[in-house]
């Protein structure tokens, strides 16, 4: 036989009678966010090294019921202000104990995402890519699961007790376009993201307020779906009609974009394939704040949303919704919808008055 199968399986047990502590002691040790007397925890740890103790969470998790795990459901991981959103909560998360069990969503099969996420019995789902119908949302509440949608607020007919996280989209575009306005800027295109997403609607309604307030209308419009592809395409056709060249006086002086994953797409295809001078001929404007909008090739200006705050809301409305699921008789939590504000980030992509 080898060591490995002769060896003794070590126990919370053993360990506590080597530390001379209570099991249960040893239990609270070993989980996360539990009030242990720093001595206890000296002797426990030390006890367990000795020994070589590894905890066994699969069991411990039987035992409370919780899986620690939350569901997180993600798309567009080309575009980085998501995969620095999952880093940031995954890091959140793990401080807690917790672990993030990641679907990626296409778009074409969300009921079979959705049931997925509820076989794995995950104690929490954060929805960042994607929306619930309402059979699934019902599924949810039905099984005591909280759900936080980040950056998106939920459709009609969802369950209203479901809570949000967003920026205040709206206030960000309108902010934007009176920033083009204030500059001179009459001819002003919004480029679309995905037309279903309420993130899309209501940063173009921002922008088409703004618009109406200073007694103007979109000039022209276009949907990217959040694809450079798309986005590049349309960009294409507002200037150019096949291989003929529009007078810039029939074009957009400037363009919202839904996004910055698309806006840096549009300033590439202005200058490269269109020979435009950015912002001297076309403004562009984005939304997000991702990393790539500060290079020095881009200096988009964008519209940053506040991510740390926006991550330690959805910390906070998961483990208000756990406790009080955790306790028994405490009365459901009711829905919250928070919105933060972003803040405008002033780069080279907007051309400003010299006044």
């Amino acid at each position: 036989m080898t060591p490995l199968q002769t060896a003794k399986h070590i126990t919370s047990r053993d360990v506590a009678a080597r530390a001379q502590v209570s099991q249960s002691a040893v239990s609270r040790c070993f989980t996360p966010g539990t009030s242990v007397a720093a001595k206890t925890r000296e002797r426990v740890l030390k006890a367990a090294l000795e020994l070589g103790y590894r905890p066994n969470i699969h069991a411990r998790n039987l035992s409370t019921g919780r899986s620690r795990m939350v569901g997180v459901v993600l798309a567009h991981l080309d575009n980085l202000f998501y995969p620095r959103f999952l880093q940031e909560l995954t890091e959140k998360l793990q401080a807690q104990g917790m672990q993030v069990l990641l679907f990626v969503a296409d778009g074409r099969h969300q009921a079979e995402l959705m049931e997925q996420l509820l076989n794995y019995r995950v104690d929490g789902i954060v929805l960042a890519a994607t929306t619930l119908n309402a059979e699934l949302a019902k599924a949810c509440t039905a099984a005591g699961i909280p759900v936080v949608l980040f950056n998106r607020v939920a459709g009609d007919g969802i369950d209203r007790a479901f809570h949000s996280v967003q920026t205040d989209q709206e206030a960000g575009t309108a902010a934007l376009t009176r920033l083009l306005i204030s500059n001179g800027h009459q001819r002003i295109a919004y480029l679309a993201g995905n037309l279903e997403s309420s993130t899309n609607q209501t940063r173009e309604r921002g922008c088409r307020n703004a618009l109406a307030v200073a007694g103007l209308t979109l000039f022209a419009y276009g949907v990217g779906d959040y694809d450079e592809t798309l986005a590049a395409e349309q960009v294409m056709a507002w200037y150019q009609t096949g291989s003929k060249r529009r007078p810039l006086s029939q074009c957009p002086d400037a363009i919202v974009v839904a996004d910055d994953r698309m806006a840096l797409a549009v300033i590439d295809t202005l200058r490269h394939r269109l020979k435009l001078r950015v912002p001297e001929q076309v403004s562009v404007v984005g939304f997000d704040d991702v990393p790539q909008a500060a290079w020095p090739c881009y200096e988009l200006t964008t519209y940053a949303q506040p991510l740390p705050e926006m991550i330690e809301a959805v910390m906070k409305l998961l483990r208000v919704q756990l406790q009080a699921r955790d306790q028994q008789g405490a009365e459901a939590v009711a829905g919250q919808s928070i919105v933060l504000q972003g803040q405008m980030r002033l780069r080279g992509s907007v051309r400003m008055n010299s006044a």
